[in-house]
């Protein structure tokens, strides 16, 4: 059964399976021995991935990703400004502009890098960091829209939030022995695609009807729509985890590591997209 997650299902290693590729060894069952015959693989150089290897560059990707959103959120400047004739504070409507501008372009840009990183058989280190670069623009500009709209404390939460979010789910992962089998497996596969059809058939019919159904919305369907993405995006998390332990017990080379790193954050996106969007229907329900 191959990952949730695309990015991993383009390394056998990630899902199980011993590669052709990889010299002298044979994939043991999940949990079993590894093996110590020696290691070759064509141009992977002498290293293989291994939990600090892939902690070490998930946070070069997530430090990039956070450079460039506050980066974002410096450089756009304040927003809110005073009216000098009337004394009240106003939108600048140029500045608003430009802060959708910005999130469309790292949005489309992010998604056009992440269909490559995910199907492309070597991984590009260059390319996971310009994903990550991308997302940071989009994830800064829409976090401070959002905090135009809904107020202070609803980007604070949400980050607070996906921290929290994924510590106890590594925490229960481990210490619980969370053990991830085939049917688990098949409906969290199954759960994904079905939410993003069904998110993806709102947008269209927003576009094209004019009548979407409200699950993208600040109602109390999009509430419902959020808490399900979120408890989506745990899952996927927990799938994510294994399919690395399977990596690294596949003995896969070190560069993987930029693939596990670059699966890892796609879907602490995920999770913070919802979060921050739970955070702001709350807010402006009070």
């Amino acid at each position: 059964m191959q990952s949730s997650n695309p990015v991993f299902s383009r390394t056998e290693g990630f899902n199980g399976k011993g590669g052709t590729g990889y010299a002298g060894f044979e994939q043991p069952s999940y949990g079993g021995p590894l093996t110590t015959e020696p290691f070759t693989h064509a141009g992977s150089g002498n290293g293989r991935m291994s939990i600090d290897s892939v902690v070490q560059k998930s946070a070069i990707t997530l430090g990039v990703l956070v450079l460039v959103a506050a980066a974002t959120w410096i450089g756009t400047g304040n927003v809110l400004v005073t009216n000098d004739f009337t004394g009240t504070v106003e939108i600048d409507n140029d500045k608003l502009s430009m802060l959708y501008t910005l999130s469309l372009v790292g949005a489309l840009g992010g998604f056009v890098l992440a269909m490559v990183n995910s199907f492309k058989k070597v991984v590009s280190p260059a390319l996971v960091i310009a994903y990550a670069a991308l997302e940071g623009l989009f994830v800064g500009a829409m976090s401070k829209t959002f905090q135009l709209a809904f107020g202070e404390g609803v980007v604070t939460g949400a980050v607070l939030g996906t921290i929290a979010a994924v510590g106890g789910t590594l925490a229960a992962y481990k210490f619980f022995n969370i053990q991830v089998g085939n049917k688990f497996r098949k409906w969290v596969i199954a759960m994904m695609f079905g939410f993003v059809a069904v998110t993806m058939l709102d947008v269209l019919l927003g576009v094209f009807g004019g009548n979407e159904i409200g699950f993208n919305g600040f109602g109390g369907l999009g509430l419902i729509m959020s808490f399900v993405g979120l408890a989506l995006g745990v899952l996927m998390l927990i799938l994510d985890f294994d399919f690395v332990e399977r990596g690294i017990a596949a003995g896969l080379p070190e560069r993987e590591s930029w693939r596990a790193a670059f699966g890892l954050t796609v879907t602490i996106i995920w999770i913070y997209i919802e979060l921050l969007r739970i955070m702001a229907i709350l807010r402006g329900n009070d």
